[in-house]
């Protein structure tokens, strides 16, 4: 088994490492502490840390309380929900500064195709010394005054945008689907899981599927993996395979045009998902071709049910990153060509924004579809969260981030819940993706910040994407979030735990699930209103998959793999916490995004590993 290939680019480095000992703060990290309610008088309310976080991820915590705990004062107002957005007046259009990665999934992805290089991304404008946090303070001061001018109630401040009250449904992972606008779930849950415990939760392994060859020094997107009952679907290169999920045995394969670059992370209760893949082969003439074409398709029977392109303005194709579908619709957004909506059923162009001084970065589908948008010139970026009709494109509320927040990364759809990373420019880069979140409610108002602090939590937010928030989940009017690795009762052991914070008033919450000594714990996704988790297992035993009782928090083991080295190797070497990591009915699932050349002949990669109780 080679070693893993690096981490996909368009993610910040985590810390020390996967799995890596971090030192503790002072005390570990016990029990939350809830911190102090709400502001209760006019001047404070839920606003934007006036510093920024360190600019890099700290080796060592500072000293500071349990996770959850306050982080000083209340600051200045955040932001306030807008109707429809203006255009602004000052023209112009340009990335906003960001790590500079190695490209979207691909290294040496060339400045035309639109995402940057290690050392070809253009620097951000450098402001006078001193001068570039004051001007992103500013401008969040500015934005603060406009915002108390405009209070409603006590305590927390915001402003009415629309008061459209409709709701819009969406196919959301595993295929649920409502009637194009009630789903009649108010994101609380679905009244406990769906997931029950094998008769035996001692897993074997299914099938490994061999990586497929790459040239020596590339690395290659496999981008995509989807599960229906029927069917385990993997992308391969220039292909979509479909597997036995009990045997790993092919089904059936969709071939592509090139490589992918991007899949839906829902699939339609009929089992329909989309892929985006690039136009052509790449070749020594055209090693980079552009991710222009999007299929959506049936994962059990792997049939193409289109393959559509955009061209704005009649001009060069669009290329997009991301991929989600909502209802009938499929979203694909690009963060320089702006985005484009089809029909699920036949690929109809049902809505395309147009280019210009303002451009959609990206989408979250589910149930609702909500995008991420940008207006103005490179460098003076301001960004918006909007909700949208999936049919028709139309904006039901807006909510701005104050200028100098260059980034918006979209946890959840219903509720909508999103999160940032403080700071500005490059400074606001961390390894975390997401140190401030921020709870919606339905009509686009402010309920609550929350502030995850740069090396206390463990969850993973993509740079340079809108819906690619991992080991951070959102149920029960909660956010759960797994803290940093800190020493165990045992000795030389490490542990973690999942704790929640209420999106209401953004405070801690009492609920806490310990990991257990030498395991490392987080969320991967909600079961109705139980928690599903993964626990990453020490060097002697196996990993679990658990449900936790959104109420009483306590744990039940689903599914605990084998214990011999050859299989800790092989889940090892998918890096757990960054892989596509899909469970359901007893089978976990584990898959690269990102393959390269083995390190040595004798040594055998796996894209994915199945496993499965009974």
């Amino acid at each position: 088994m080679s070693q893993p290939p690096p981490p996909p680019p368009n993610q910040p480095p985590q810390g020390g490492g996967f799995g890596a000992p971090q030192d503790p703060p002072p005390g570990g990290f016990g029990p939350p502490t809830p911190p102090a309610g709400p502001p209760q008088q006019p001047q404070p309310g839920y606003g934007y840390p006036q510093a920024p976080p360190p600019q890099s991820p700290p080796q060592t915590p500072p000293p500071a309380g349990p996770p959850g705990a306050p982080q000083g004062p209340p600051q200045q107002p955040y932001g306030y929900p807008q109707g429809p957005p203006q255009p602004p007046t000052q023209p112009g259009y340009g990335y906003p500064g960001q790590q500079p990665p190695q490209g979207y999934g691909y290294p040496g992805q060339q400045p035309p195709y639109g995402y940057p290089q290690p050392n070809t991304m253009p620097m951000q404008p450098q402001a006078p010394q001193g001068g570039k946090k004051f001007g992103a303070q500013a401008a969040i001061i500015v934005a603060a005054v406009v915002a108390i001018a405009l209070i409603v109630g006590g305590g927390v401040y915001y402003a009415n945008s629309s008061k459209d009250d409709d709701r819009d449904t969406s196919a959301g992972p595993g295929g649920t689907e409502g009637k194009d606008g009630d789903s009649g779930d108010d994101g609380a849950g679905g009244g406990g899981g769906s997931e029950k415990v094998p008769s035996s939760t001692s897993a074997k392994v299914l099938f490994q599927l061999p990586a497929p060859e790459v040239p020596k020094k590339d690395v290659w997107s496999v981008e995509g993996s989807w599960l229906t009952d029927k069917v385990y679907a993997k992308a391969g290169v220039r292909e979509v395979v479909g597997h036995d999920p009990d045997t790993g045995k092919e089904i059936w394969s969709l071939p592509l045009t090139g490589l992918t670059c991007a899949g839906s992370p829902e699939v339609t209760k009929d089992g329909v998902a989309v892929v985006v893949a690039e136009d052509a082969k790449r070749t020594k003439a055209d090693p980079y071709p552009s991710c222009t074409e999007v299929t959506a398709f049936n994962v059990n029977t792997g049939k193409a049910l289109w393959t559509k392109s955009v061209a704005p303005g009649g001009g060069e194709k669009a290329k997009f990153k991301e991929a989600s579908i909502s209802g009938t619709t499929v979203a694909v957004g690009s963060g320089l060509d702006g985005g484009a909506a089809f029909d699920i059923a036949d690929g109809k162009v049902l809505w395309q924004p147009k280019v210009g001084t303002c451009e959609d970065v990206g989408y979250a589908g589910g149930e609702q579809l909500v995008a991420v948008r940008k207006c103005g010139a490179y460098g003076k970026e301001a960004y918006e969260v909007q909700r949208l009709d999936p049919k028709t494109g139309t904006v039901k509320w807006s909510f701005k981030l104050p200028t100098g927040i260059n980034n918006a990364k979209i946890i959840s759809t219903k509720p909508v819940v999103f999160g940032v990373d403080s700071g500005d420019g490059l400074d606001s880069i961390t390894a975390s993706g997401a140190t401030d979140v921020f709870s919606l409610d339905d009509s686009g108002k402010l309920r609550a910040k929350i502030t995850l602090e740069d090396g206390k939590y463990e969850h993973d937010c993509a740079v340079n994407k809108v819906h690619d928030c991992k080991a951070i989940s959102v149920g029960n009017d909660k956010l759960y979030v797994p803290t940093k690795q800190h020493e165990g009762t045992e000795k030389y052991s490490r542990v973690n735990e999942i704790v929640s914070f209420s999106l209401a008033t953004g405070k801690s919450t009492s609920d806490r699930a310990d990991a257990g000594d030498g395991y490392e714990i987080w969320p991967v996704r909600m079961d109705g209103t139980d928690i599903i988790a993964y626990k990453n297992g020490p060097y002697d035993k196996g990993s679990q998959v658990v449900s936790i009782d959104g109420k009483t928090f306590k744990e039940t083991k689903l599914l605990e793999t084998p214990a011999t080295d050859q299989v800790r190797s092989a889940i090892s070497g998918m890096v757990p916490k960054s892989s596509e990591m899909l469970y359901t009915g007893g089978r976990l699932f584990m898959a690269e995004d990102l393959v390269s050349a083995p390190y040595s002949k004798d040594e055998k990669d796996y894209v994915a590993i199945g496993l499965g109780a009974k």
